[in-house]
């Protein structure tokens, strides 16, 4: 658990402190995961606090660019299916169909069933919709680069290979039930 505290700027609790005093107050409860958890969730909802507001001004929803996203970097013909769409966005197959439908009303996907006598439904992405995520994406990942140049390229490749690391184990561990005490 962290202490709640607000997000612009330092925080008053540095992660450290916050272990001391779970240390102090409940000796031998595991306190190491702390200083690496507590700035994970940090910066977590500051980039995700960062994006909503680079998103909101270009007009889209992170929903809408994650689900253009995938379809753009899909490559031409810029078309999955509802089931690939699900698996890439880690998203279930219910909220894919109705992110699907909100694009769909903007103008920004189009979906039609597949031709091979399956019930799949592809989703191709429009003119308006790839026009959309060209001119956001570039938007997006600029100020993300911006968000973490303070880092050498060493020290961005560094942490990129550590963080996918943790990610995967994490990732494994969570599939596991966890243990009752």
């Amino acid at each position: 658990m962290t202490d709640n505290y607000p997000l612009d700027g330092p925080s008053p609790y540095p992660a450290a402190e916050i272990a001391r005093a779970w240390e102090r107050e409940r000796p031998g409860t595991p306190t190491d995961s702390i200083e690496i958890v507590t700035p994970l969730w940090r910066l977590a909802k500051l980039f995700a606090d960062d994006r909503r507001r680079v998103l909101s001004e270009a007009g889209v929803d992170p929903a809408t660019l994650d689900l253009l996203s995938v379809l753009r970097r899909a490559g031409a013909p810029y078309e999955l299916s509802t089931r690939e769409l699900a698996s890439r966005t880690l998203v279930t197959a219910g909220a894919i169909s109705q992110r699907v439908a909100r694009a769909e009303e903007s103008g920004l996907v189009t979906r039609r069933s597949a031709d091979d006598g399956t019930r799949a439904v592809l989703v191709t992405l429009t003119d308006l919709g790839h026009d959309l995520i060209e001119r956001t994406v570039d938007q997006v990942l600029t100020r993300e680069s911006e968000l973490v140049a303070s880092l050498s390229p060493a020290a961005r490749s560094t942490l990129a290979g550590q963080l996918q690391e943790l990610l995967d184990e994490v990732s494994r561990l969570a599939r596991k039930p966890s243990p009752r005490r």
